[in-house]
């Protein structure tokens, strides 16, 4: 119904916010990382929004940019994701991570999100395996590098499994772990100690 809100921030919570638009209070559903980004009040915004609407709820969701949006709509369509688990979701994870942990079949960096039980993270995998891809996302950009291919767990070679395994017992999910991996240039070069150290150095700089 409305594609954005454009305006004045006029108060912001870690998950809603209020854009006065010509002296009329807009109240916005947003994630925790777009509170963290969109600015302080007083400022002039402007939120990609979804809106949802049922009998007695009227609802909008707001984004930063269109990519969240997009996935927000992909998550909703998923049969158990409403609007606040998806929301959830992409508070701790952005649209090309989602992207990537369907891709990879992580199930581990999906479920962290508050809402996301293993059953639905599995849900989505299913669902939306198919409907995303990495060919116009920003990980290249990110990770430094050029395009990134998903390579199976079963066909790393040996040091890379090492080092994957590593990154995972550190703490980090396995998507982002094997998605630093393959970033780095000639990765199957190296031993799993310098992939390890090179892998953490990009980890710490995102």
């Amino acid at each position: 119904m409305f594609a954005f809100v454009e305006g004045v921030l006029d108060l912001l919570d870690t998950d809603t916010c209020v854009v006065d638009i010509g002296g009329l209070g807009i109240n916005v559903n947003i994630t925790s990382r777009c509170a963290a980004q969109i600015g302080s009040v007083g400022d002039h915004v402007k939120l990609y929004t979804y809106t949802q609407v049922a009998e007695d709820t009227f609802q909008l969701y707001g984004f930063n940019d269109r990519d969240d949006l997009d996935m927000f709509r992909k998550l909703v369509s998923v049969s158990g994701v409403g609007p606040k688990s998806a929301l959830s979701l992409l508070s701790v994870m952005d649209a090309d991570s989602v992207r990537y942990a369907v891709i990879s079949d992580d199930i581990k960096a999906l479920s962290k999100a508050k809402g996301i039980s293993a059953k639905t993270a599995g849900k989505i995998i299913i669902e939306l395996k198919g409907k995303v891809d990495l060919s116009d996302d920003s990980i290249a950009k990110k990770f430094g590098g050029g395009s990134v291919s998903i390579t199976p767990k079963n066909e790393l070679g040996s040091e890379e499994s090492d080092a994957l395994a590593a990154l995972v017992s550190l703490g980090y999910s396995e998507a982002e772990s094997s998605r630093a991996i393959l970033s780095i240039e000639d990765h199957g070069s190296y031993d799993s100690g310098t992939l390890l150290s090179m892998a953490l150095k990009l980890l710490y700089g995102k």
